[in-house]
Parts: C-alpha cells; sequence; structure tokens
C-alpha cells in the first residue's frame, strides 16, 4: 500500500512536469500543485484508458501516459485561469 502511493506521488511529479512542458509559457504555479495535478491527471488518464477498453500491456503504456499528461496539461490550464496566475513568458 505505501509503495503505491509512493509510486503515485512519483507518477503524478512525472505526469505534471510533463504537462507543464507542452503547455506554452511559463507556468507560475508551485511544484506542489505541479504534483498534485499531475496526480489526479494520471488517475483521469488511467480511467479514461480503462473506460476506452485499454488493458495492461505489459510493457510501458504510451498511450495511457499521453492521455495522463493531456488530462494534467487541461488542469494546469484550468488552474491558472481560475486563480488567475498569469504565465509569465520568457523574453
Amino acid at each position: 500500500m505505501v509503495v503505491e502511493i509512493i509510486g503515485t506521488i512519483i507518477f503524478g511529479a512525472i505526469i505534471g512536469i510533463l504537462a507543464r512542458v507542452v503547455l506554452p509559457g511559463r507556468q507560475n504555479i508551485s511544484a506542489l500543485m505541479t504534483v498534485v495535478l499531475g496526480i489526479i491527471g494520471a488517475l483521469i488518464g488511467y480511467w479514461l484508458w480503462g473506460a476506452m477498453g485499454g488493458g495492461n500491456t505489459g510493457g510501458i503504456d504510451w498511450i495511457r501516459w499521453i492521455i495522463s499528461v493531456i488530462a494534467a496539461a487541461i488542469l494546469v490550464s484550468l488552474y491558472i485561469a481560475v486563480t488567475g496566475r498569469r504565465r509569465v513568458d520568457r523574453v
């Protein structure tokens, strides 16, 4: 149980970071919020992939990862829109 929780946190952190990478500009959100939104995005990705009939592939499930990153990117965008934290573009 503890290993699954730690794995979910690590997977969520990776998904959150990837979600922020695919979004244009620099997002002004904390690392903790990145992990939280990544975890939620990963769970949504798992659920959507299962709902579409996807199963365990025995290896790296790239489709599930892509769906999770897209879900987390949407969540990051929504978070920015709701909290009013603007993107900071580099000059």
